[in-house]
């Protein structure tokens, strides 16, 4: 009862002092790390971490290993997850619908195609008035625009290619156009992550099923089979030209660049699609375009891009990569590189679309002294987006409903929720710590003790240590961490102080003076892509945390607490996998389970570690505290 009452007494006289909780925040809010610490560290981290291209010296040599690559990003990457190869192997549908007119020489075919069962795409194909054989055939994919198949400059590449005498489909993309929609949202493929299945897939097979279609025509060429797109279109390019060997001709345009250039350069950071799960480890977006040898390449970037990829800094690590193994097939000559300077801004413009124009010419008609590769004026025959809408049929599958779908029986039962099994799946890493004083200050009462922890060999991370002045040498050490960084922790140090505890408030990756000024998300993706995860990392600093206070304060385990759903995952998963140096967890407005992250209907850029990859497969929060021991949890 005396214990009880000193207590409160000792709470009852910090809150009196009503400058306390505010001298606690001016403490917790002094700054630790050098300016721009957290940005150099991931840059470091993911750059060093991405696959390298090998030296070939022989074709045979190469064909071997570009085969294997193509292989591995298939089934690693693109179709990980028994949903996913579901998916890859079922049976589609492709509905042809209304001709509408065209314009001179060609008219446009609507049709919608299934990418995977339930989930259709609308399209159009612009075919030439006069077929004679088979002709060349062209896939048209849309970037970032919200006029998607509408837009003006991708129905004048469509069309100036239809009047030269090939087919051209024109598809939409997810979020764009027709399918601009909530539950299309890019940021919202990470959902399937979550629960095992690669949020890439439905992607790429909306690609692969387009050309499928393209190539069912009876008047199609498939050794003159061409896919063209700008920005996030130059993205859906390389990828299906580079694993997909029935393109012969890829024009991407300002698309992508090497991972390793888009650490240094923040504008180039790609959303979901672009960074997929641990595709960094298998190959680069330099492999994918090498991939490209043996067959036809057009690389178009622009000067002075205002968007991304810009010339100066994306072309060179892309070509550089590829022409070694396009000279080893004696074929320099078909990869050629295009640059824009008129505009030189982010575009498909009449330069660019004259650039394709010409390598088609050159590729699907050489030696035809007829065909001219100055764009044929058809501004007049663009079209509206309502005369070009496409029906499709009602309940169409996006990225929520089918994530809400793959997560109804999950966990899996039988799944191995194992320590060990979670340490695999989130990617801990038992990290070593070394720590660096960087000054003190005692105000109101509270000594502060600012702290640097070298966590291995990449990461720094800030901590502040309070205790009372004048207090005997406390034996709790409670280790604060907050979803809004530790300056907003200063009640709750104020209630443990006032008990005679020591705190340690600590920012983690991501959070707090550990936060990433630019694009903060686009980084969490990127070190997912290059193999970690968000999460894991996290848990491994605040295990590696728990073990540094335990040494070096003499205690011989320390208490956790945490605030806000994201660091409670990571506090949870800390405490599952360091039961010696974490005694207990305590958590204020946890995730109450991984299924709300769905019903919710969160997003990547908001919520980033939650979205790890399989965690839902083996693991929702009863599983995870039953890891943790329900005796340490309060």
């Amino acid at each position: 009862m005396c214990l009880r009452l000193l207590a409160l007494l000792a709470l009852l006289t910090v809150l009196a002092h009503g400058a306390d909780n505010a001298g606690l925040t001016a403490l917790l809010s002094r700054p630790i790390l050098a300016p721009g610490t957290p940005l150099a560290e991931v840059q470091a981290f993911t750059e060093q971490r991405v696959a390298t291209m090998p030296a070939f010296t022989t074709l045979a040599e190469w064909q071997r290993y570009a085969e294997h690559t193509r292989r591995e990003v298939l089934e690693k990457i693109v179709f990980r997850g028994d949903l996913a190869r579901q998916w890859r192997d079922a049976e589609t549908r492709v509905e042809w619908l209304d001709v509408i007119p065209g314009g001179p020489g060609y008219s446009i075919r609507k049709l919608r195609y299934e990418a995977l069962p339930g989930l259709w795409i609308p399209a159009l194909l612009y075919l030439p008035d006069h077929v004679s054989g088979k002709i060349p055939v062209h896939l048209a994919v849309n970037g970032h625009d919200k006029d998607g198949k509408a837009a003006p400059y991708k129905q004048l590449r469509c069309i100036n290619l239809a009047q030269r005498g090939i087919a051209s489909l024109n598809v939409e993309w997810f979020g764009q156009g027709q399918l601009r929609s909530e539950g299309f949202g890019h940021y919202r493929m990470n959902q399937l992550d979550l629960c095992g299945v690669s949020g890439l897939a439905p992607f790429y097979l909306a690609m692969s099923r387009a050309l499928d279609a393209l190539l069912a025509l009876p008047y199609a060429d498939p050794t003159r089979v061409a896919v063209s797109g700008l920005s996030g279109g130059g993205w859906q390019t390389i990828v299906i030209s580079a694993l997909d060997t029935r393109v012969t001709l890829a024009n991407p345009v300002a698309g992508y660049s090497s991972y390793r250039t888009r650490a240094r350069h923040v504008s180039d950071l790609g959303d979901s699609e672009q960074t997929p799960n641990d595709l960094a480890t298998v190959a680069d977006y330099t492999h994918l375009t090498a991939l490209l040898a043996g067959r036809t390449a057009l690389l178009t970037y622009n000067d002075r891009d205002n968007c991304c990829f810009a010339t100066p800094h994306a072309l060179a690590p892309l070509f550089d990569a590829a022409a070694p193994l396009f000279r080893l097939h004696g074929q320099e000559h078909r990869l050629r590189i295009h640059t824009n300077a008129d505009p030189g801004t982010h575009n498909f413009e009449v330069d660019n679309r004259q650039a394709l124009y010409r390598m088609v010419g050159d590729t699907f008609f050489p030696g035809d002294a007829a065909f001219d590769a100055q764009e044929i004026p058809s501004q007049p025959e663009v079209k509206t987006a309502a005369e070009l809408e496409v029906p499709l049929p009602p309940g169409n599958l996006d990225f929520t409903q089918l994530a809400l779908a793959a997560a109804q029986q999950l966990p899996r039962k039988g799944a191995t929720a194992t320590h060990e099994q979670l340490t695999a799946v989130v990617k801990f890493t038992p990290l070593t710590a070394t720590a660096t004083r960087t000054g003190s200050e005692t105000r109101d009462g509270v000594q502060a003790t600012f702290w640097k922890l070298r966590l291995g060999d990449t990461w720094t991370v800030p901590v502040t240590e309070l205790t009372r002045t004048g207090a005997t040498h406390p034996t709790v050490t409670t280790i604060l961490v907050a979803d809004t960084g530790r300056k907003t922790l200063a009640a709750r140090s104020a209630e443990l102080l006032a008990t005679g505890q020591r705190v340690l408030a600590v920012d983690p990756f991501y959070f707090g003076e550990s936060k990433i000024a630019q694009r903060d998300f686009l980084f969490a993706l990127l070190v997912a892509a290059v193999g970690d995860r968000p999460l894991g990392l996290q848990s491994s600093q605040l295990a590696a945390a728990a073990r540094w206070a335990v040494t070096e304060f003499r205690t011989g385990s320390v208490a956790l607490e945490s605030t806000g759903p994201r660091l409670g995952l990571a506090a949870l998963v800390a405490t599952a996998l360091e039961p010696r140096a974490i005694a207990t967890l305590r958590q204020t407005d946890a995730l109450p389970s991984l299924h709300d992250v769905l019903r919710q209907n969160w997003t990547v850029d908001k919520y980033p570690e939650l979205f790890c990859f399989g965690l839902l497969e083996s693991f929702d929060l009863p599983e995870l505290k039953r890891l943790a021991g329900p005796v340490r949890l309060k």
